[in-house]
């Protein structure tokens, strides 16, 4: 199927009013989802590695993002108490928990519950992976005892601050909520 702009011949547009329901948010389109063209748009999770927020749902504590790893590395343990689906773009990454290696096309299931340490490897070129992440990550200290939290008011918290301090503008982040 094909999108356009132009209506189909014979097919006119559904007007707004007939569309939304009372009180329902728009749709959120991002056409430059995938593109690097500018890389302020990626929350610094640590060196190389940011987090490129599509949407956010607070009332539901979840979020879309795109994950990238410039380099080699990995990402502290942690677990979810709820599922987490994952879609590799570009790259090659693991777990240290599992002996399966996601490349472009592979689509990961997170049971909630599991923890795991995610491991970006040498591929030669930067890996970035499409999260879908329900409910807080829980970041995990070398005995597994939580040591910390990430959920989507503290992503929009750290949001607030890195837009506005890139030039972006803090309100930004209201463009991604949902």
């Amino acid at each position: 199927m094909t999108t356009t702009a132009n209506p189909i011949e014979g097919i006119e547009p559904i007007p707004p009013a007939k569309v939304f329901k009372h009180g329902a948010l728009p749709e959120l389109f991002r056409a430059d989802a995938w593109s690097d063209d500018d890389p302020r748009y990626y929350l610094p999770l640590g060196e190389g590695v940011g987090s490129k927020p599509l949407w956010i749902s607070l009332s539901d504590n979840a979020w879309c993002d795109i994950l990238r790893a410039e380099h080699a590395g990995l990402l502290q343990r942690h677990y979810h108490p709820q599922e987490v689906f994952g879609f590799c773009l570009a790259g090659r990454w693991r777990y240290l928990e599992h002996d399966w290696v996601a490349t472009p096309g592979s689509f990961v299931y997170e049971a909630p519950g599991e923890s795991h340490t995610l491991v970006v490897e040498d591929s030669g070129e930067t890996m970035k992976t499409l999260f879908h992440v329900n409910g807080p990550l829980i970041w995990l200290d070398d005995d597994g005892e939580p040591s910390g939290i990430y959920d989507a008011f503290t992503l929009v918290e750290m949001l607030r601050a890195h837009y506005d301090e890139v030039g972006i503008g803090a309100d930004f982040v209201d463009t991604l909520i949902r």
